[in-house]
Order: structure tokens, then sequence, then C-alpha cells
């Protein structure tokens, strides 16, 4: 699906064209935003641009030089945005082609990031005055959408501290799923922060003719090493969590073992005596005792009681 915007008197509006008029549109968009191209559409861009459009294994390459670098084309840049679905986050990489008329963006996935500047434009919150200014604010955006995620994590967290630490007979195995997922989701934010960094970083380098967007660029840029800081107190947040949780369950585990093993001390001795007068020999003084079979009984019972009022005693108990 192709989405094209203009800027009308410094201020963002989607536009609307019909199907006759598409390629013109297309020519004259400040943005064109690509999400999930059909193949007739990726053919239009290809030929409106005269150059190949970037594949999506292309797309997910790592290496500086195949996600930041500019041609004749423009200026090109590959960036990781944070995405959600079915309660799990998971990252996507977005192309940005920038030019000096216009912006194309070119992605899979839906995207919250997207999903709100197209709501902002549409009520005209989103005030630019150039393609170069509109990259700039999407990524002040994405870097806002990424603080909300921190918070959200954060608050997730608190629950999860309060069930470990202080809820007695809490689903232990249950908080550290929701551990791992926190511990993932905070990963993947971390992850994103990284990736806008060195984004950023390359950005500034070709924006030295645009004093205003340097700045914003390096709030920008303050912002991400304050998120930075608060993933690492996240990470150890959980990984204090995850050690608590594991401990309150060895404990657990520690007490019923410690049962059976009382339990086995205890019922030692009058086995051991049971034993004794369980055996089959001819001479055994103790047969022709009339008291025999109780005294037997007697001694089984304090041979049980002696072990147990010893660990008692002691404070084993």
């Amino acid at each position: 699906m192709l989405r094209l915007f203009n800027i009308d008197n410094d201020m963002l509006k989607e536009q609307t064209p019909p199907e006759d008029l598409l390629k013109q549109a297309v020519a004259t968009a400040t943005w064109i935003d690509a999400h999930d191209p059909s193949d007739i559409e990726r053919s239009q861009l290809q030929a409106f641009l005269r150059t190949t459009l970037p594949e999506s294994d292309d797309v997910e390459e790592i290496e500086s030089s195949a996600r930041y670098f500019t041609d004749n084309i423009g200026i090109h840049v590959r960036s990781l945005f944070l995405a959600q679905s079915e309660g799990r986050h998971y990252t996507v990489t977005v192309a940005f082609i920038l030019q000096n008329e216009r912006l194309i963006t070119l992605r899979e996935g839906n995207l919250a990031d997207f999903r709100l500047l197209r709501m902002r434009a549409r009520h005209g919150q989103v005030k630019a005055r150039s393609p170069q200014e509109l990259l700039v604010i999407m990524f002040e955006q994405k870097v806002e959408n990424l603080a909300d995620a921190l918070e959200d994590i954060h608050r997730k967290l608190e629950d999860v501290s309060y069930l470990v630490l202080e809820v007695l007979d809490s689903d232990l195995e249950d908080a550290i799923d929701q551990l791992a997922k926190l511990e993932d989701s905070n990963g993947k934010i971390r992850l994103c922060l990284m990736d806008t960094q060195r984004s950023i970083s390359f950005l500034q380098r070709h924006l030295r003719n645009h004093p205003d967007l340097q700045e914003t660029a390096r709030e920008i840029m303050r912002d991400v090493d304050t998120l930075m800081s608060h993933t690492t107190f996240l990470f150890d947040k959980i990984n204090f969590l995850m050690d608590s949780t594991q401990g309150f369950i060895n404990i657990a585990q520690n007490k019923i073992i410690k049962i059976f093993s009382i339990a086995a001390v205890v019922f030692l001795p009058p086995t051991l005596v049971a034993s004794i007068y369980g055996m089959n020999f001819q001479h055994m003084p103790e047969l022709d005792l009339k008291l025999g079979y109780p005294g037997a009984l007697v001694l089984i019972v304090l041979a049980g009681i002696a072990p147990y009022w010893f660990f008692k005693r002691k404070g084993w108990l």
C-alpha cells in the first residue's frame, strides 16, 4: 500500500488521489510511505526512482555500510522500530530514502509509530517544513514511543516484584514466565535505541546545513542516552527478581526435601527395632516374655519419639 503525504503551509497532510492521478501524485508527494507494497507498487516506485528498491533480506543486514550510506538516489537509513503482536514485542526494519524534495519509507508490518504519525497528520499536529525535518520528527517520535514502552515494562516489573516478594503462596513459575517476556522486550527496546544512536549519528553528518535539525538531533541523542541507562536499570532489576524467584523456589523445594529427610530419620530407629524382633532365630530370650510384644511396641514408639524430640530441641523443625 502506498500512502502519500504533502507539506502544505508547514503542515503534513495525507493525500488520497484517484487512481488515474496516482502517478502524478507520487511525483509531487513529500513523503511516500510504502507499507507492504505490492509488486505493481514496487514497480511504480522503482520506475519513478530509476533504481531497484531493497528486498527484505537486504534491509535486515546489520553492517553499517549496508544500513547507512548515500548514493545518487539520496541518503539511505535503515532503522529498527519496535512492534507488538499477541503481547510480545518484535523489531521491524524500516528503510528510509531521503532526497532533497521527498522522503520515501519502505516497511513491512504494522507499526504504531507510523499509525500515530498519520493520526497526528489528520488532526494537523505534525509541523514540518522539509523532508529532512520530517525524518527527524519520525525519529523523535520513535524515541518517545520507546520511552513509553520502557515505562510499561517498569510498571509490569513493579507488579511482578510485589507478586514475588510480598504475596504468600504466589505462582512463582508464572512470575518467571513474566520476567522472561519482560527481559526479551527490554532487550529489543535496547536494540532499537542502539540502532537509533547509529542512525542519528549518521544523519547529523548530513544535516550540517540545518542547524535547527542538528540541535533536535542532539536532544534525541541525549534522550537515547538516558533511556539506555534506564534499560540497564531494568535489566538489573529483572535479574534480581529472577534470582529471587529461583531462590524462593529452591527454598520451597528444600523444605519438601527436609520433611522427607526428617521423616526418614524419625522412622529409622523404629524400623531397626522392628527388624531386630522380626528375625527368625530359634533362641531369642524375649520370645518367652509375656510382655515382650507390648514392650517391643513401646520401644518402637519411643525410638520414633526420641529423634523427633531431639530435632525439635535443636530447632531443626
